[in-house]
């Protein structure tokens, strides 16, 4: 399912237009990555949460040549399922 796909399928549940279901969306995602940039956590209590990490630098090695390299720290961000959204891929 793509991002259009899946405005189409909350206007279609919610009974509002694609384009308030679209700003919906939008609205939600622009304040997942406000919050997650911001170093904070969202939490969608038994769906999903949002976490930033930090990522310590490391050796690495390539794996065509075999060349050690440093890969620096960076920051990125983790999405852990919830409860609900495990069950519903176990079916």
């Amino acid at each position: 399912m793509n991002k259009s796909e899946l405005v189409d399928a909350m206007a279609d549940r919610a009974g509002v237009t694609k384009n308030a279901a679209g700003g919906c969306l939008e609205v939600f995602l622009d304040i997942v990555c406000e919050q997650v940039a911001a170093g904070k956590e969202v939490n969608v209590t038994g769906h999903m949460k949002f976490s930033p990490v930090q990522r310590s630098a490391r050796v690495g090695r390539n794996p065509q040549t075999g060349e050690t390299i440093e890969v620096p720290a960076t920051k990125a961000v983790r999405i852990t399922p919830g409860a609900k959204l495990k069950a519903a891929v176990k079916g």
